[in-house]
């Protein structure tokens, strides 16, 4: 199986930084790019055309619901995954209302991060 090619969507730089060194550690990942915004992750994923986006759902410019939902429209193949601080039904619901593919509460341990990115869509 060839390696997923991962862009990393968070607003804050540490937790990109963090999850750039998890992942490298843990599989078959290319990360391709980062996005600190929702404007910048629909701009950076239309250029790179990564298999899967691993969106936070709060971040300033636009969020990530927004941006699941543009990046989407014109990349139905690309799997969202969307991060939240919030375990919340209404968040969990809102992101998949938004055409996130999968949920996922920061701080789960990263096997259930890791099966989200390798799932096939």
């Amino acid at each position: 199986m060839a390696a997923k090619r991962l862009m990393i969507v968070d607003d804050i730089s540490q937790v990109r930084t963090d999850l750039c060194t998890l992942l490298r550690l843990a599989g078959d990942i290319e990360i391709v790019g980062q996005a600190s915004n929702g404007i910048e992750a629909i701009t950076q994923s239309a250029r790179l055309r990564p298999d899967v986006i691993l969106m936070d759902l709060e971040m300033p410019l636009m969020n990530g619901y927004d941006a699941t939902r543009q990046i989407k429209e014109h990349q139905p193949a690309c799997r969202v995954i969307a991060l939240s601080v919030h375990s919340y039904p209404e968040a969990r619901e809102r992101a998949y209302q938004s055409g996130a593919d999968a949920f996922i509460v920061k701080g789960e341990p990263l096997a259930s991060l890791m099966r989200e990115i390798q799932k096939e869509m």
